[in-house]
């Protein structure tokens, strides 16, 4: 993991010579509103997964052994609930996972490039591989023990390893963001060592992004829905594939790969003078932007709404469901990229240590959040207040946790 990155991306500054003619040197190795999207999404998930206690849909506490284990994305559940983060959640859901996925392929080609294939692989597996299996085997069995605390079943460590290890998998938590995107780095250097052009390829796709965004948008939209679609009829749209502590959503595994595509070629033809380049028409159009975003949104909760509620067709609003959450899923996506190319022009410390150690927040951040849960769950406050109490101390917690680990010299190379 880079130092100033949130996601395992290469994005450290880069001593390249503009005179040398290399690709990196057209490109530009870091890019300031891009590290602190980075950080922005991170406390964007440390938020979701701190409210979720809190939302009307929240199921009650039950057995780990339950089917459905739905505990897996409720560690801890609380009787206060706030609706306003219903619809937080449904947002966040719609678009934070696949935007990170596009920002951890920006600059992808550029690290294949500079490193090669094996050199690249070897960086990807320790900055992924390490942090997963870590995360795997203490982060998130730490995480659920709140879980099994607010079940009738005998508290004790020894009674609850006895629960976990009986469950025929591993459960990583959010984790499963770091093997996945390790298994997309593999695919790319693969591509890499057989067709050495692909990325430059892809990049020329999208050089007309920078002066034509809209453009870009129906063809992210298009190509996502269609890998989206492709599965979704096949598969329930909320089921996950489990096989030990790996495990990804179904449905949206192809949907993902997509926008890490998307991100690579993006990145390929260059941040500056592209998509993301701070005087292009994306930036220049921020406001309209997040008026599509909204629009978009509406749209696609309606008809989630009305899938759920479906007798008959159920099909036909499936593969409408499919369409709009594409479509809103890119809208917000460049709305984020749009607002913060447009503003971020300058740092600050605060929040350049969250750049920093955002990385380390996103793997420490899940324990922290069911244990403050937990803690709260006899306090009479309301489910709006033990959110945001939830969030700020998961945050603060996880930020300290990080940037105490990363002065270990050891830690500060992966994280």
């Amino acid at each position: 993991m880079s130092g100033t990155a949130t996601l395992p991306v290469s994005s450290q500054p880069q001593e390249i010579a503009a005179t040398t003619g290399h690709p990196a040197a057209r490109r530009g190795a870091y890019n300031l509103p891009i590290g602190y999207l980075r950080a922005f999404i991170t406390v964007l998930v440390v938020a979701h997964h701190a409210v979720l206690a809190y939302t009307p849909f929240a199921p009650p506490a039950a057995s780990l052994l339950t089917e459905p284990r739905l505990w897996r994305a409720f560690p801890v559940v609380d009787t206060h609930h706030w609706s306003g983060f219903g619809i937080f959640t449904g947002f966040n859901d719609t678009f934070f996972m696949a935007l990170m996925f596009f920002l951890s392929g920006l600059f992808v080609w550029e690290s294949l490039e500079r490193k090669g294939t094996r050199h690249f692989l070897r960086d990807r597996a320790v900055r992924l591989g390490i942090p997963f299996v870590a995360a795997a085997a203490v982060v998130a069995p730490l995480a659920y023990y709140p879980a099994y605390l607010q079940t009738a079943a005998p508290a004790g460590v020894r009674g609850y390893m006895a629960v976990w290890l009986s469950q025929g998998d591993w459960p990583a938590g959010p984790a499963w963001f770091l093997w996945l995107l390790l298994a997309f780095a593999a695919m790319a250097a693969g591509l890499y060592a057989l067709a050495p052009g692909w990325g430059d390829a892809l990049g020329r796709l999208v050089s007309r992004a920078g002066q034509h965004p809209g453009r870009f948008y129906w063809l992210l939209a298009g190509t996502s829905a269609a890998a989206y679609l492709a599965l979704i009829l096949i598969f329930d749209p909320f089921r996950w594939t489990t096989v030990g502590p790996f495990a990804f959503q179904t449905g949206r595994l192809l949907h993902y790969f997509v926008y890490y595509l998307a991100g690579i070629a993006v990145g390929a033809w260059g941040l500056q003078r592209g998509l993301l380049s701070s005087g292009g028409m994306l930036a220049r159009r921020w406001l309209l932007w997040m008026v599509a975003a909204f629009l978009a949104f509406v749209a696609a909760s309606g008809v989630f709404l009305a899938v759920i509620s479906a007798k008959s067709s159920l099909g036909m609003w499936t593969t409408l469901g499919g369409i709009t959450f594409a479509l809103s899923c890119a809208a917000s996506s460049l709305a984020f990229c749009a607002l913060f190319v447009r503003f971020v022009n300058s740092g600050s410390a605060i929040a350049d240590s969250l750049r920093d150690n955002a990385y380390g927040i996103y793997i420490l951040h899940y324990p922290c959040v069911s244990w403050l849960q937990y803690a709260l769950l006899g306090a009479a406050l309301s489910g709006l207040v033990k959110g945001v109490v939830v969030t700020l101390g998961a945050v603060a917690i996880s930020w300290g946790a990080a940037a105490a680990l990363r002065r270990i010299p050891a830690v500060a190379r992966v994280i």
